[in-house]
């Protein structure tokens, strides 16, 4: 009888444990932006992932153009990837556009028409990463962070210093435009 009540209370606490790992503060916020954070599809919007474009090898070139960003009275100048999104993003420009808040990581977009894509798997997002999630969902990371999701990198802010601060807690307006 004894055997019995250890074997149940071991089975109780793995159960236990393999539920508590699964619902770590990562699942409980995808699972609250799965709810609702969503592309115009009705696609969940993750919030992390790294931009390397390998689908048909690494086109993270860095060309010579620069870029504005304007978030209230501050301005940020950013170097645009020579690939073909940042190509049709830069094609765009000048945008004035509200980015919406994320995960306390990111401020993301949604464009109705979509962009060329070439994303890559997993990776160190680091702060002032401007990337695409799927082929229309513009994303301006404000904190650093590693991921296993799938963006295409566009480019990144040359200093992000006061990005952060700059972009707040909340939604936010932003200006891209040409240097």
């Amino acid at each position: 009888m004894k055997l019995k009540s250890l074997i149940t209370v071991i089975v109780v606490l793995f159960v236990f444990s393999f539920c508590t790992a699964s619902c770590s503060n990562d699942a409980a916020s995808s699972a609250q932006n799965d709810e609702n954070n969503t592309t115009e599809n009705n696609v969940p919007m993750p919030s992390q992932n790294n931009g390397n474009d390998t689908a048909g090898g690494e086109n993270t070139n860095l060309s010579t153009t620069k870029m504005k960003i304007r978030i209230g009275t501050a301005i940020f100048t950013a170097t645009l990837y020579d690939n073909a999104s940042a190509n049709e993003f830069k094609a765009r420009l000048p945008l004035t556009i509200n980015m919406i808040e994320l995960n306390g990581n990111e401020k993301y977009y949604n464009f109705l028409s979509p962009f060329p894509t070439n994303a890559s798997v997993g990776g160190d997002i680091k702060v002032g990463d401007l990337t695409l999630y799927g082929n229309n969902v513009l994303v301006l990371f404000y904190k650093s962070f590693n991921t296993a999701y799938s963006y295409t990198k566009l480019g990144y802010v040359d200093n992000p210093t006061g990005l952060a601060t700059a972009l707040g807690n909340g939604n936010v307006v932003v200006k891209f435009e040409n240097n």
